[in-house]
């Protein structure tokens, strides 16, 4: 969009969790990081310096954390980044962080914005750590309600040569779900009229069964389909994750950081992690409303990640344990593992 710029290449770059005996944050340079992550580093300062070049920038850079420093460092002393900002005419400031000083950010369901919601329940674009594949089949004469059906090609959410679909994604990203959810029934209802479709406009809530009732009145027309077909993907993109299960599970993870929130200055971590003990589930007990290994997952970063600094003592090393048997014996139950789980055991 056209204030963020995402670099995929570089996904899977994290700093380096301090572990026992592993340098402390004051010793890191380049040459301390192992080797992986000092080519990995090396290349982010390369694509950092042409992205800079493109835009005619001379910056001034500031760090937050140990790997960010390190890439800081590296981007001042590289001669071709010191040659372009002797010449460049634009200034600007440029600030690292490492993705590990707010993991709590990343793992929280505090967002009210669609996109975020989008980009985490639907499944990833083969090949691509930022799209994801949109279900095509409510446009097409073939009705299945096979998951995996793949005979038809999957939408995906970069749109480039339809200005209303950039339009909307821009929504979907800046505005609040309620808002970005009407103006993608606004553009449907746009389009329609546009193509003279006969389009029933109703005010009030809109629900993703109103949404697929104007998608289908696309179907049978392939010149409106032509025209629209980029808007169509980013609304039948909303569609399927109003109606996803993780969707409805979003406001329990909100819940359940709220209310963590709220006791964690009268709680100790044993008693958070003995609270969480209970809703550990094997795949056998599990109903659609509770938590999967993963999402488990997810809330033990994210409680970790909020609590500051946690006393250790016989107690939490009782809690930890019972929390370690019971998600071991869940992932060891678990039918099929995700790719993720398989990765980790």
């Amino acid at each position: 969009s056209a204030e963020l710029c995402l670099l995929p290449a570089l996904a899977a770059l994290l700093p380096p969790l301090p572990g026992p005996g592993g340098p402390g944050p004051a010793e890191v340079g380049l040459s301390a990081l192992p080797a992986g992550l000092r080519a990995a580093v090396r290349s982010l300062v390369g694509d950092l310096d042409s992205l800079f070049s493109a835009l005619g920038l001379r910056e001034e850079s500031f760090a937050v954390g140990a790997l960010s420093r390190v890439v800081a460092a590296e981007l001042a002393s590289c001669a071709p980044a010191r040659n372009r900002r002797r010449t460049a005419t634009n200034k600007a400031s440029v600030i690292f962080v490492d993705r590990t000083l707010d993991l709590a950010g990343a793992v929280g369901h505090h967002g009210d914005s669609l996109a975020e919601k989008i980009l985490s329940v639907l499944p990833k674009l083969p090949g691509h750590k930022t799209d994801v594949m949109v279900n095509m089949v409510e446009l097409t004469a073939l009705q299945t309600s096979d998951e995996t059906c793949t005979i038809i090609a999957p939408g995906c959410l970069a749109q480039p040569n339809d200005p209303a679909a950039k339009a909307l994604w821009e929504s979907f990203m800046n505005l609040k779900q309620k808002e970005a959810v009407m103006e993608a029934r606004r553009h449907l209802v746009e389009a329609a009229s546009r193509e003279n479709l006969p389009i029933k406009m109703s005010m009030g809530r809109v629900t993703p069964e109103q949404l697929s009732s104007y998608i289908q009145l696309f179907r049978n027309n392939l010149k409106a389909l032509e025209n629209h077909c980029g808007l169509l993907q980013l609304v039948l993109a909303t569609v399927q994750t109003l109606k996803h299960p993780q969707t409805s599970k979003w406001d329990n993870f909100l819940a359940f950081e709220r209310l963590l929130l709220q006791t964690i200055g009268d709680s100790d971590m044993p008693s958070v992690l003995n609270q969480l003990l209970p809703m550990i589930k094997s795949y056998n007990e599990r109903t659609k409303d509770d938590y999967t290994c993963e999402d488990f997952l997810v809330l033990l970063i994210y409680i970790y990640s909020v609590f500051g600094e946690i006393k250790c003592g016989k107690e939490l090393d009782a809690a930890e344990e019972e929390v370690k048997k019971a998600l071991v014996k869940a992932i060891c139950d678990e039918p099929e593992p995700s790719p993720l789980l398989q990765k980790i055991t």
